[in-house]
């Protein structure tokens, strides 16, 4: 705008002298009283402008300012520093054989820490970080006090390479490491650090506070230090790793409910509404790991209401649907525990999510943990008043349909079974799963009843057929399978726990209604077997009724 300004009296100029011969005198008289004013303008401009910054060269702030640059303190290398590092380089180059250095090299390695060039600051840092990389031995406790002050370090070279350093010395194996770095006057830099604005100094800081909360001891020194609100607001970090670690971090912490008073009475619960939000997160394993906070953090009926009553539903069902694994599993492992408590029910039970939970037991049928957390998530919210949505969504089906593909030796097929003799108990639902029966599916349940090994599956699947029994298109499937359930029966009969009895009874009189059946077991000898049980039962009746004369006398 000057540039322009101080020119556009000399183009005004020229126009004059080019067209003064084609102009009027009364034109003429004017564009030389504008030209005059233009001139005189730009003159007061340039005028003002030279006049300010005259009068702020000589401002005594700028001289100040001067004053300061110029005496500003620099580091001056000292002879002995000197000296010294001279030294401890020659003992690196010859000397230096994976293991910590003796007493005369580690004075220099003091020496080299301490100092306030930051050049030698560099060398012991960069010692440090060579040794945690190579040397598969505990740090030695005479190394920590140098090494303490390389991370109150203001180089931030020396920051990036002593916080690196820290997070490999705590890796997995280390454990008296973490003991030793984890007393206070460790984990006070550490902190500091975190806060840094250069991201990797940041990232190593937090991934070693990381690998200190695996010790039960020193995060009660975190704890009392303040990490956990360090660690809370940098979950809001715009870098993934920062934030997965961070988040990682409180995990741990978190699986110690001792410390859940402390980590929700920060800012009227911003640690838990920022780990729900992080459910939104891009990055799996961001999204992933927020999961597994709030499920440790979840262990108190109020807590799990305060999750719910954020709307933690709808980001939940988004995760249920994701490509990864990690994130299926610990999102629907936190479901498992919202589905607990009673007064979260009526909100679970929608159908968006049994919808959800369905289409995962189809999908992912093998997967034990995809289906045991689903299987009791469906049992939790299996009340006769979710009946009708739970028949409409395709749960049931998937339930059956996993029974065929679920190993009898994994837990989940426990789970499994139990959902299913639980919403057996329900005429609607029962009706609803006789329509799916088929061959294969029968079949898994007798095989299931009959085997000894498992017993709860073994018991939840003949309660299963035992409910089913009332409906004409059970009892023609199972009639292909008499000799097997005949075994079966006879297994229950002769149980020592009374709930097989009672279940091996109650199912024998069902069966017995139908003519086939009747026949099969007058020809065997189940009457016996009744009997035999009949007379253990009075002889029970008869030890309880004199132990309880005995007692009231």
């Amino acid at each position: 705008m000057v540039l322009k300004t101080c020119h556009f009296p000399s183009v005004i100029r020229d126009l004059y002298f080019l067209r003064m011969g084609q102009l009027c005198g009364r034109c003429m008289q004017l564009l030389r009283d504008f030209v005059a004013f233009v001139q005189r303008m730009s003159s007061d401009l340039m005028h003002g402008i030279k006049e300010c910054l005259t009068l702020i060269s000589k401002c005594s702030c700028l001289k100040q300012n001067r004053s300061k640059s110029r005496q500003l303190y620099k580091p001056i290398l000292q002879p002995h520093e000197r000296v010294t590092a001279q030294e401890f380089l020659q003992h690196i180059e010859t000397g230096f054989e994976m293991s910590p250095p003796g007493k005369d090299p580690l004075e220099a390695l003091r020496t080299l820490a301490f100092s306030e060039n930051a050049g030698l600051q560099q060398s012991a840092a960069l010692y440090y970080l060579h040794m945690s990389q190579h040397m598969n031995i505990p740090l030695p406790v005479e190394h920590l006090e140098p090494f303490y002050a390389l991370l109150r370090s203001a180089d931030l070279e020396v920051q990036q390479m002593s916080s690196l350093s820290l997070v490999n010395f705590l890796l997995e194996g280390h454990k008296s490491n973490r003991e030793a770095i984890g007393a206070a006057q460790g984990v006070t830099p550490l902190l500091s650090l975190a806060n840094s604005y250069d991201p990797r100094v940041q990232q190593n800081a937090v991934g070693a506070i990381l690998n200190l909360t695996q010790s039960e001891k020193i995060q009660q020194v975190l704890c009392k230090e303040g990490a956990v609100p360090v660690l809370a607001l940098l979950l809001e970090s715009p870098d993934p790793e920062v934030q997965y670690y961070s988040c990682a971090a409180l995990s741990n912490v978190a699986a110690n409910v001792q410390h859940h008073e402390a980590m929700l009475r920060h800012g009227n619960r911003f640690l838990l509404r920022t780990l729900i939000s992080l459910l939104s997160s891009s990055v799996d394993k961001v999204s992933s790991q927020a999961c597994v906070c709030l499920r440790n953090l979840a262990t108190s009926v109020d807590i799990q209401a305060e999750m719910v009553a954020e709307d933690i539903l709808p980001k939940l069902l988004s995760l249920l649907a994701s490509g990864s694994k990690d994130v299926r599993c610990a999102s629907i492992a936190l479901l498992w525990i919202l589905s607990q408590h009673p007064h979260n029910q009526d909100t679970l039970a929608c159908a968006e999510l049994l919808q959800s939970l369905g289409m995962l037991l189809s999908a992912y049928k093998t997967d034990p943990v995809i289906v045991g957390h689903t299987a009791c998530i469906i049992k939790n919210l299996s009340l006769s008043k979710n009946i009708q949505r739970i028949i409409e969504s395709p749960c049931v089906e998937g339930l059956l349909q996993t029974m065929l593909s679920t190993d009898t030796q994994e837990d989940s097929l426990r789970y499994v079974t139990s959902c299913l003799a639980e919403l057996a108990k329900q005429e609607g639902a029962t009706l609803h799963m006789v329509q799916w029966m088929d061959e294969p599916l029968t079949k898994c349940l007798v095989r299931l009843a009959g085997q000894l090994e498992h017993t709860e599956p073994s018991f939840q699947a003949a309660s299963i057929i035992q409910h089913m029994i009332g409906h004409e298109k059970m009892i023609l499937l199972l009639k292909r399978h008499i000799g097997e359930i005949q075994d079966y029966l006879k297994n229950f009969l002769t149980h020592q726990e009374i709930r097989f009895q009672q279940l091996g009874i109650s199912t024998f009189c069902r069966l017995r209604e139908d003519p086939e059946f009747s026949l099969v077991f007058r020809k065997s000898q189940m009457a016996k077997l009744l009997e035999q049980v009949r007379q253990q039962t009075e002889e029970t009746q008869e030890l309880l009724r004199a132990a309880i004369c005995q007692d009231d006398s």
